[in-house]
């Protein structure tokens, strides 16, 4: 992994460092949750063109809304069953 601008390497690592924190949660279970982000990650491993590595950021970032609102859902939907009235 070549990175020309430590910055971006490093925004890399904290993404997924965020991403796999978040799959604890997950449904199907942390270990299918981080294998499939591992390779998620593995499969973007070429890119050195800072455009794309920025693309492949916001990305990430779309995803972890993504995972953060069905998480949210999820709650939302658990609360509102428990409280509603019969």
């Amino acid at each position: 992994m070549v990175f020309t601008n430590p910055a971006l390497r490093h925004q890399v690592i904290q993404i997924y460092k965020q991403l796999l924190f978040m799959g604890r949660e997950y449904p199907l279970g942390y270990d299918y949750y981080r294998t499939r982000l591992h390779k998620a990650f593995a499969s973007q491993q070429h890119l050195t063109d800072e455009e794309q590595i920025k693309k492949g950021i916001a990305r990430a970032e779309f995803v972890k809304k993504e995972i953060e609102a069905l998480y949210f859902l999820k709650r939302y939907r658990t609360l509102r069953q428990r409280y509603e009235k019969p």
